[in-house]
């Protein structure tokens, strides 16, 4: 049987005396972006802060030091509901996550590393900016951001054998990260592994409603869905994609209609059980109203 996982730490990260640790922690993992990130292993059934050398096993993301965020304390819960709604709900494969709470009693989101093996060996892991040979020094990574979907579609095909279901795949998650508005699904939020010869598609991860945090654009890359996209009269008259927008989206990136008619049928409405799991949570009432509005509106556009 497996051991049950104490969510509860024995630390706190922004009470934390130790700041000379935490930085050092923190410089361990070589992921970038407005939430800080902490190594981390299971010892005793306990989260603890890996150690200089030490493989960490799992991610710990508390709440974004970043003061200029809207309700910056529930990124975290906001991140594991909408990673729950996407693997529960719509069939998407995500890494796996946890809700803890530290001792200070702040939500902190815990990630396991899908590139880590039990026995402790790495899966080779290339991000799509990696990919695509995207990089720079721009504030704020810009290059991360360059770029249509459609290129990544392409880049998936090109590298993985078993490419339609992968595409399909990607396509779903496209279209999650629209409907619930995550506006942070750059290139560095796509990935590969590689798993002895073949590449797969890996979990997928960093998905939050950033809507509710920071206004944003319907897409993080700068390209939209593609270059090569025909905007519908709606999308070129209310700056905003809907259904037929995705419809010729999935065309261009190699799927066929009726794989695509099925993707979209998910998502045409709200599952009630969107609404329970944000009762559920610790998400404020104020914010839960605001998530499912977000969605709603979103949803609305599909539709027209």
């Amino acid at each position: 049987m497996k051991k049950s996982i104490d969510t509860h730490l024995d630390f706190s990260f922004e009470k934390n005396p130790d700041k000379e640790f935490l930085r050092r922690a923190l410089g361990r993992i070589s992921l970038s972006g407005v939430q800080e990130k902490f190594s981390a292993v299971i010892d005793g059934g306990k989260f603890r802060l890996a150690r200089d050398g030490e493989q960490g096993t799992w991610i710990l993301k508390p709440a974004p030091m970043d003061l200029t965020l809207d309700g910056r304390k529930h990124v975290p819960v906001n991140e594991y509901i909408t990673m729950t709604i996407a693997r529960r709900l719509y069939g998407i494969v995500t890494a796996e996550v946890l809700l803890c709470e530290d001792s200070s009693g702040q939500n902190v989101l815990a990630v396991r590393r899908f590139d880590v093996q039990p026995d402790g060996r790495k899966l080779p892991q290339e991000d799509f900016a990696s990919v695509l040979g995207r990089s720079g020094t721009e504030p704020g990574g810009i290059f991360k951001y360059t770029g249509d979907y459609a290129e990544i579609a392409a880049a998936i095909r090109r590298y993985i054998s078993a490419w339609p279901p992968a595409v399909e795949d990607f396509f779903r998650l496209v279209l999650f990260n629209y409907i619930y508005a995550n506006g942070d699904a750059h290139l560095k939020n796509f990935s590969i592994l590689r798993q002895g010869p073949e590449y797969i598609l890996a979990p997928a991860y960093n998905l939050l409603n950033t809507e509710l945090h920071i206004k944003g654009c319907d897409f993080a890359l700068s390209g939209g869905l593609s270059q090569d996209l025909v905007l519908s009269d709606i999308y070129s008259t209310s700056g905003h994609p809907c259904r037929a927008d995705f419809e010729q989206f999935g065309e261009i990136i190699g799927l066929k209609p009726p794989r695509i008619k099925k993707v979209i049928s998910q998502f045409m409405a709200l599952p009630e059980e969107v609404g329970m799991l944000l009762r559920q949570s610790p998400f404020p009432d104020k914010m839960q109203r605001s998530y499912l509005r977000i969605i709603k509106e979103r949803l609305a556009r599909i539709n027209r």
